[in-house]
């Protein structure tokens, strides 16, 4: 990022030093002495296009996040290794005791596309992406078999929200995402944002489609 860039950025600080963060000052005080009780979590993608709190009007301190490429949801697997967004899951669950977990996916997904074309990258090939998008390659054999005829952006728009419902499925092998949502404790949400449109679509368990939200 160049320094003009960067310059920007820090304009736009000063703008929520002066505006927002004077306005909010108590809100901010509450934050930073009391901690946070966010009730609802938010497994978002890494594009800049999307910004979940945007997106639902939504206030420093109401939603937990993790934002990685696709919003994938690994499946539970306690190895040792190093698992980001299992460990956020671990803490939003486990001890902020959520109460809702949103998989937020949208149009023109760079990592879906990249699952169903291949990764277009320098010399040596990627490293880090194809593994992490082989999360949702049984989204990409579904789509694949259901679509076979459909036009490219039809299937991208297709693999973008089965991967939603694997994520969501990978939820459910946690045990303690589990059992706390068997107990009624914890929802389970599937959303897709259009950024053309600005449509937030829900998935729908029993119809296994995903609707629009009023708006």
């Amino acid at each position: 990022m160049g320094l003009d860039h960067i310059a920007g950025l820090l304009e736009g600080y000063r703008r929520f030093r002066a505006g927002f963060f004077q306005k909010n000052k108590e809100l901010f005080r509450d934050l930073a002495t009391e901690g946070q009780t966010p009730k609802v979590m938010v497994i978002a993608c890494s594009d800049s296009r999307v910004d979940p709190a945007l997106i639902t009007s939504a206030s420093p301190g109401d939603l937990f996040m993790v934002r990685n490429v696709a919003n994938l949801v690994p499946p539970y697997q306690p190895d040792g290794s190093y698992h980001g967004t299992s460990a956020a899951l671990e803490f939003a669950v486990r001890f902020l005791a959520v109460e809702e977990i949103i998989v937020l996916g949208h149009s023109k997904c760079g990592g879906v596309n990249a699952l169903m074309q291949g990764t277009p990258v320098a010399e040596g090939g990627p490293e880090f992406i194809d593994p992490w998008m082989a999360i949702a390659r049984k989204a990409r054999d579904i789509a694949a078999s259901d679509l076979a005829a459909a036009s490219e952006d039809e299937r991208l728009r297709a693999l973008e929200k089965a991967a939603i419902v694997v994520s969501l499925e990978n939820l459910r092998t946690f045990p303690w995402i589990d059992n706390a949502a068997k107990k009624g404790c914890l929802r389970l949400h599937g959303w897709h944002f259009d950024i053309g449109t600005g449509t937030l679509y829900r998935f729908e368990p029993r119809s296994g489609r995903f609707e629009p939200l009023g708006g």
